[in-house]
């Protein structure tokens, strides 16, 4: 198990050049070429994690759980949660998408610091990831391209505002698209039962 203690750790475990900001930071995920030994990666960080990916084959486990990443897009993880992830590479399937880092203390002192802890998906108990429509997918993507922006313009007073913003934005709209996913399934297993 992988016990990282920095976002810039994870770089370094990733095969990735440093991160632009010690707290925060998005990756490209077709980046991202772990440097372990086998297919099998287990991590436990102090931040948390928004993950948008595209063609990932292998399996996901948040905790002791699996985690249903087979057909959904995004997923949530807590400071100090463990991840496991088991890839396939036998597949030609280039993964794509975003990793979103965020260090509790780029939050500090925000009403998002006191309010991120609100959104269940961070938590064990929502153990599959957020399945979202070809817009829904669309609108999260702008979001995360405007993060980009912010993240790779020149750092000034108002930097960390408007990153804090925009993800704050992006968390809002995850738990809308949630909402819509749970009310959606109780409503198709309905149909089933009846």
């Amino acid at each position: 198990m992988h016990q990282i203690k920095s976002i810039s750790e994870y770089h370094q475990l990733a095969g990735l050049p440093k991160p632009e900001h010690p707290l925060v930071s998005l990756v490209d995920y077709s980046q991202v070429k772990y440097q372990t030994e086998n297919d099998e990666i287990t991590l436990v960080s102090p931040y948390f994690s928004i993950a948008m990916k595209h063609g990932v084959q292998g399996k996901m486990r948040y905790g002791h759980q699996p985690y249903d990443f087979d057909e959904g897009l995004m997923s949530f993880v807590s400071p100090g949660q463990v991840v496991s992830v088991r890839a396939n590479y036998e597949d030609d399937t280039k993964p794509t998408g975003w990793l979103l880092f965020i260090h509790p203390d780029f939050l500090w002192n925000t009403p998002l610091a006191k309010k991120i802890n609100q959104y269940e998906f961070f938590g064990y108990q929502v153990n599959e990831a957020l399945f979202l429509s070809d817009k829904e997918e669309q609108h999260m993507i702008r979001i995360m391209k405007s993060i980009q922006e912010e993240y790779h313009a020149n750092i000034d007073q108002f930097s960390q505002n408007i990153i804090i913003s925009q993800i704050e934005v992006l968390l809002n709209y995850a738990e809308r698209f949630y909402q819509r996913q749970f009310i959606t399934r109780k409503i198709s297993n309905h149909a089933v039962l009846a």
